[in-house]
């Protein structure tokens, strides 16, 4: 994990009260990467704890595949191995597992042990593309849990490569990136955003609360023609304002 690019804990915990979107709607304008190729998963996944809100960490990874039954007699010492891996990286970390077994879900990497465990060692939740189990149990452990599916058991699920490049959703992920996930998908900071970030999201939820928002809400008992004219109008400001800070157009 790089360091340098962290963002300090106070940055973290501001970035977290919004929602995803919102975060992507800052990130868009300060980006160099694609905005509809880059950065966020394109394929489905599910929230299992909406109710948590957000979460937003440094990705830690790891490769499993519990319907090959010989990768428990190969290394015995996996799981300890991966949780010393696990605790070498300062927190917060959100556990990004690749399963190999895709689109089968043979057996769940995450249940109520292994989630009281990954807390206890600094990580708030978990990005699977793969299945969990005990999703109370998880609950309780105040665990959060972005997966493609729940299943019973967990078979032969054990830790067969970390601390690597993983692809989950349709996205590539390296241990050390930053991620805001909540129940809409999760979004991957590149290390060159970071800095910009906080900045960008507060200006954009600004922008939208001083000028769209209000001349929606502001719109009852108004005839249409007038409503159409106070709305084109935020609008043009919305999209002046963007382009004065970023020098770019935002969504509107």
């Amino acid at each position: 994990m790089n360091q340098k690019t962290q963002l300090t804990h106070a940055e973290l915990l501001e970035l977290k009260r919004w929602n995803t979107p919102s975060i992507y709607n800052g990130w868009e304008q300060i980006t160099k990467h694609s905005i509809n190729l880059d950065g966020f998963n394109i394929e489905p996944t599910t929230d299992y704890m909406p109710h948590m809100g957000p979460m937003i960490g440094y990705a830690i990874t790891v490769v499993i595949e519990p319907g090959n039954k010989e990768h428990p007699k190969k290394n015995p010492n996996a799981w300890a191995q991966y949780r010393e891996y696990v605790a070498s990286i300062p927190g917060p970390k959100i556990v990004v597992v690749q399963d190999l077994d895709k689109p089968f879900l043979y057996g769940a990497f995450w249940g109520e042990v292994n989630s009281n465990a990954h807390t206890a060692l600094g990580c708030v939740g978990t990005i699977i593309d793969g299945a969990i189990r005990d999703i109370d149990e998880m609950n309780n452990a105040g665990f959060k849990a972005l997966a493609r599916g729940a299943c019973v058991g967990h078979s032969y699920s054990c830790p067969v490569h970390w601390n690597c490049e993983v692809e989950v959703f349709g996205r590539k992920i390296y241990p050390g990136q930053l991620i805001h996930a909540d129940k809409h998908g999760f979004l991957v900071i590149p290390d060159e955003d970071q800095a910009l970030l906080l900045d960008a999201v507060r200006f954009m939820d600004s922008n939208e609360c001083k000028t769209l928002i209000p001349a929606a809400r502001s719109s009852w008992d108004k005839p249409s023609p007038e409503v159409l004219k106070t709305l084109n109008k935020a609008a043009e400001a919305f999209s002046e304002n963007v382009k004065n800070k970023f020098d770019g157009k935002g969504e509107w």
